[in-house]
């Protein structure tokens, strides 16, 4: 390549992007090399860029605890139960929305958005005085109901837009072979629909996971979930590295199941099942 044409190659460099590019990547990613190293730095004082000391203690202590194998089991099953029972009631109402006219579908429809504009503590805290009349506060079950109420904006809208997406053509020509109706919905419909539908289930499956606000509010005392364990960690006693290692712990869970989902929520396929 001659010294022309690498003026004009490195005119044409997108400088723009790449320092953009660079920012995001300095703002995401670097707290998370941070928690890392803190997860297993013993020692790490200013001005050092890397830890002086390095080691498992912080992991023994923590992983040595009853309590935290407890919240990470409650957290587990908190998760599972709730995006279980999400597919179960939201899949098939997604499904009416997408297919079916009825009267009020449009505002029932948007009802779903409605609850995520409102302030999110004071609809948990209208839920919690009622919940508390009927017996589900600081049970595993009111949080399951509560956790509920958080994923359904993502299992209705995600799958409604999934199964309007798919190529009728494709069902009449199922149709016209002799398949029935149950057929078609289970060999052309769902495959069609199922990316965007893996899509909304890992979202639900991740925020259940993680969500905080509602856990706490109704399953105190007695439901005690990962990221609630971690903040009574911070507030008891200030241990760095002890809150870095419950960090790492509640990441690599929904790592993991990323992972597992990822050889069907490439971008095409997901592009399809919504639409795109």
């Amino acid at each position: 390549m001659s010294t022309a044409d690498l003026r004009l190659a490195w005119r044409d460099v997108d400088w723009t992007g790449i320092v953009l590019a660079a920012v995001m990547a300095v703002v995401i990613i670097g707290p998370l090399v941070v928690v890392g190293l803190w997860a297993f730095a013993e020692v790490w004082r200013f001005p050092s860029l890397l830890p002086q000391e390095w080691g498992l203690r912080y992991w023994g202590m923590t992983l040595g605890r009853a309590d935290v194998w407890a919240a990470l089991s409650v957290s587990l099953q908190l998760s599972f139960v709730v995006t279980l029972l999400s597919a179960l009631i939201c899949l098939p109402a997604a499904y009416a929305f997408a297919r079916l006219d009825f009267p009020g579908r449009d505002v029932l429809f948007l009802s779903f958005l409605t609850i995520q504009a409102f302030p999110r503590f004071g609809l948990l805290i209208s839920i919690a005085t009622i919940f508390l009349t009927l017996g589900l506060v600081g049970t595993f079950w009111g949080v399951v109901l509560i956790q509920l109420v958080n994923t359904l904006m993502f299992m209705i809208w995600i799958p409604t837009a999934a199964f309007q997406n798919v190529d009728r053509r494709l069902e009449e020509a199922a149709r016209d072979v002799g398949a029935g109706p149950i057929r078609v919905f289970w060999s052309v419909t769902l495959p069609q629909a199922f990316p965007a539908i893996a899509a909304a289930i890992l979202l639900t499956f991740v925020g259940t996971f993680y969500e905080t606000e509602g856990a706490w509010l109704i399953g105190a005392p007695h439901v005690r979930t990962m990221p609630i364990l971690m903040i009574s960690f911070i507030n008891n006693q200030l241990v760095v590295q002890l809150g870095a290692v419950l960090s790492l712990m509640l990441w690599v869970p929904s790592f993991l199941f990323l992972l597992m989902a990822r050889r069907w929520m490439g971008p095409e396929a997901l592009g399809r099942g919504l639409g795109g």
